[in-house]
Formats: C-alpha cells, structure tokens, sequence
C-alpha cells in the first residue's frame, strides 16, 4: 500500500532501535549496563513520595475522565506559580499549556510556526528536532558545534544561519550533551535574534526561539541556569518555552509536561493539541498542581536526587579520565546538567578480534554492548557525522554498581582492539 511521502521517509529513532536490541539482549538474561535511553528506573530513582500520594488521591477521588484539553485551571496556575518563584518568569495562567510530555509541545510549537520549507536552525548533536523538521516539513539547518565549547552553539557559529529562519530551537541542559548555555552565550545568541527580528518588514513572520528547559532543575555544583527572557525581556513575544516534570522529578512515565510563551502562539498550540488529543492524565495533573505547591517537599527531594545522578555522572566521568590516563582512546567532558556525560571513545579504524572494521561510529556502539556489554548512544544519532567518536551516557536507567563493573569491561574491549 502507497502511504504518504513523509510517512514513506520517516527514519526511526536511532535510540530507541539501540535501546529495543539492549532490551532484547537483557530479556534474554544477558547482563547490560544499559547507558541508552533517558529515562529513569523507577527502582533506583522513584518519583517523589508526595507526588506518587497525590497520584494515589486523585484516582481514589474519582479524577478518571477528561481533563480540560489546555491542562487543568489549578496545574497551570501552579506551574504559573511554580515558574515565578523558582525562575522569576512570569505568565498568565492562559498562556500556559498543559500536554502529555515535553514531546507534543515540541511538534505542537513546530505546527504552529512552520509551513512547508520554512527554516529551521538547531545545533548538532540535539535531541529530535530533525525529525521534528521533517514531520512538519521544515528545512532543517544544522549548525555544527565542538568540544571546544562542550558542544553548545555559539553566537558566531548561528550567526550565518539566521537570516530567512522562522524557529531557532535551542536546549540547556542539552540532550544529549548535559552541558549548559554559559550567560555571555546565551546573551550573545539572543541579541543576534533581536537584531534579525529588526530587519523583518511589517506582516513577515518574525525568528521565534523554542527553548527547552526540560532539565533546568538539574545542574550541578556552581552551573546556573539561564533562559532568554530573564536575560533579554524584549525577547519575550518570541520565545515559546518547553518544561514539565518528566526529567527532574524522574516522572517520565508521569506524562506532565508544559510550555509557556507568547499568547499568540500558545492559543494556536492548543487548538493543535485539541485535535491531536495530546493532554496529559487528570490524575497526574491534579497531583501535580498539589505537589508544585509543596517548596520544602520538592527541595528536599531536588537535593537527594541531583546527589545521586551527579556521583553517577562523576563515576562515568572519572573512570573514563583514569583509562585516559593509561593511554586509551577516551575522554569525556565534565558534567554540568541533566542525566547524560559527553564521552569519547575514539576507535574508529580499529579491528575486532573478529576481524570486522569499526568504521563508524554505529560500529562501535554494537562492539561496545557485544563485547564490554556496555550499551551508550553515538551522537550519530543526533545528527552529528557517523564518523563523530563522541557518545552519550545516560546514567538514569543503571545503577551505581553497573557503571562501575561497566568500566572494566570497555577498558578490556579496547584492549582487544587492533
């Protein structure tokens, strides 16, 4: 059967194809120290105590039907709350939309803005937005970016690309990297967009920013976050803003996400999620309203948990900065944010014991999880060049003790390199 030409040229997630082939692997009784997906397992990490009770309370309380399909009145005035407080943004409660995840906001900001062949600029390696390019039909402009500057986009390498553009999607802490925008970056990139919406004539559709934010609860030691607004107000009929629970509560499978920004814009987000049928749980929002109310509970629980994930993204980074050391092929950046270590693991040219050429960076990815049983992501899959030796950790689904027997095991995969 003939389907559509979008349908018909729709490439797969590289991640969750590495994540099924892990799965399948572990299933099977193979012991993996499963590095792939961002996601959490609820074993090691669990959602809040006084969020799960709230879950619990709404189901017993009957809230099992539609919620209303732009979130309901009390999480969004939380959240309204919630972002003041904690970020110093302040939105009306009607320019907020609620959805099931971060993900159907990102495609509904898309629909709102793009028509077919309107440009879009994102830095590589970023999490989606080429896919999310070709659902809504976009021309996709990617900006390469270097450890140089931990893999976030400078002003002057977005620069060339912005004149024409209609969204520039942006990310801190970034998936996959979990660095961070510096200030003067940042600041730097969003006076380049005001200029740009300068020399737009009158009627002719402006350069918007989507920020995603979803981790910005996560960042570690003297990392601070900043948002384009908070550092350039005149920005603020321009930039749609991507956040929820999902990430920093560790509730993934919760399904509470949510985006604020301009009026104009979110009212046609909603009208798109309203067909599309996209809302989140009413349980899980009526407990999330709750638990966003609750400071302490959700101080409390922010500190244990950046605790955890930081000395498991320090365990990743020091064990690879140590067989640095003795002279192996890796590296990794220092980890600034979010649940992901930037790593090197430069074999590209080598030979398995098999006898079969690394020659990508697919290749190395599949001798890591046969021979160290050790299961990372290539920023390959984030539209970087497959010959790129840079990989993701995600460090949400292993345990402590995984990681640390892991790291054996790809010095000893190295070792029988040729």
């Amino acid at each position: 059967m003939m389907v559509s030409k979008m349908a018909g040229s729709l490439i797969g997630s590289e991640i969750i194809k590495i994540g099924n082939e892990v799965n399948d692997m572990i299933r099977k009784g193979e012991e993996i120290c499963n590095l792939t997906i961002g996601d959490f397992d609820p074993k090691i990490y669990p959602i809040p105590e006084g969020l799960q009770t709230e879950i619990s309370a709404a189901y017993s309380a009957g809230h099992t039907n539609y919620p209303p399909a732009n979130g309901m009145a009390d999480l969004r005035t939380a959240v309204a709350q919630f972002t003041t407080e904690r970020l110093g943004l302040t939105y009306s409660v009607n320019d907020i939309l609620v959805a099931g995840g971060s993900r159907p906001l990102i495609y509904a900001t898309y629909l709102a803005l793009i028509d077919a062949g309107d440009k879009v600029v994102f830095p590589v390696p970023s999490w989606n937005n080429n896919h999310y390019c070709h659902l809504s039909g976009a021309e996709p402009i990617m900006v390469e970016t270097t450890v140089k500057n931990n893999f976030m986009p400078t002003a002057a390498e977005v620069a060339p690309h912005l004149k024409g553009a209609t969204l520039l999607a942006l990310c801190s802490p970034l998936n996959p990297t979990g660095t961070v925008f510096s200030k003067q970056d940042l600041e730097d990139i969003c006076d380049l967009v005001i200029a740009e919406n300068k020399t737009r004539a009158e009627g002719e559709k402006p350069l918007y920013i989507m920020y995603d934010q979803i981790y910005w609860m996560l960042t570690f030691g003297e990392t601070q976050h900043y948002d384009p607004v908070n550092l350039r107000p005149e920005l603020r009929d321009y930039v749609i803003y991507i956040d929820g629970i999902s990430k920093c509560f560790a509730a993934t499978g919760v399904r509470v996400g949510y985006a604020f920004g301009p009026s104009n814009v979110i009212d046609k987000m909603k009208s798109i999620l309203g067909h599309v049928g996209a809302w989140a749980p009413k349980a899980e929002q009526v407990a999330t309203a709750k638990y966003l109310q609750q400071g302490e509970a959700v101080n409390e629980f922010l500190t244990s948990f950046k605790v955890k994930v930081q000395r498991s993204l320090d365990t990743l980074y020091n064990g690879l900065q140590d067989l640095k050391k003795q002279g192996y092929p890796v590296d990794a950046v220092v980890p600034q944010g979010a649940i992901y270590l930037t790593a090197q693991i430069n074999a590209i040219g080598k030979t398995t014991p098999e006898g079969k050429l690394l020659a990508t960076n697919k290749d190395i990815t599949f001798y890591l999880i046969s021979r160290a049983r050790l299961a990372v992501v290539p920023f390959g899959a984030f539209g970087t060049d497959e010959t790129s030796t840079w990989f993701r950790m995600s460090v949400g689904g292993a345990s402590l003790e995984s990681m640390e027997a892991a790291l054996p095991r790809l010095q000893e995969a190295l070792d029988a390199l040729q």
